[in-house]
């Protein structure tokens, strides 16, 4: 199904809910979604601990990562979130992945003029979940990223 450039309203932030020691690329998450029978990795963008972005599915495609709002929202992950010892939600981003965040949240709202939000997986109504395990309005703001035209 494809998502129309005039449509895409929301940026949507995720992590991958992994240990911040693992080593994991767009490739791993992709063959996760496969298995749950999905036709493709769930996000259009996926960084790297290190910052290496790599491309998901095309933007040109519905994503599969906030159900109910797909059609209208592209979405990022970051790798990580999880505590390397516990388990447990944390804020564990690298500065790489934060700069790599904004070169994409920069460039999806010059190539995407109608995004109006920003947000975090676990902003939606009904998500339960930490995802992505820190509070996007504020990280955008340390970002210097504005939605303001």
């Amino acid at each position: 199904m494809v998502i129309e450039i005039e449509k895409v309203k929301k940026l949507v932030i995720h992590c991958s809910a992994t240990r911040a020691n693992q080593y994991i690329t767009e490739e791993m998450v992709r063959s996760w979604h496969e298995a749950k029978g999905w036709i493709d990795i769930g996000y259009h963008v996926f960084i790297r601990r290190d910052g290496i972005i790599e491309y998901g599915r095309p933007l040109d495609v519905l994503g599969a990562h906030v159900k109910g709002h797909n059609d209208n929202s592209l979405g990022i992950c970051l790798a990580g979130g999880l505590n390397n010892d516990t388990g447990e939600p944390e804020d564990n981003f690298t500065p790489e992945q934060w700069s790599s965040l904004k070169k994409v949240l920069k460039a999806f709202l010059i190539l995407f003029e109608d995004v109006d939000e920003i947000l975090g997986h676990r902003d939606f109504p009904g998500v339960n979940k930490d995802c992505p395990c820190f509070d996007v309005k504020t990280k955008i703001k340390e970002l210097g990223i504005s939605l303001v035209k």
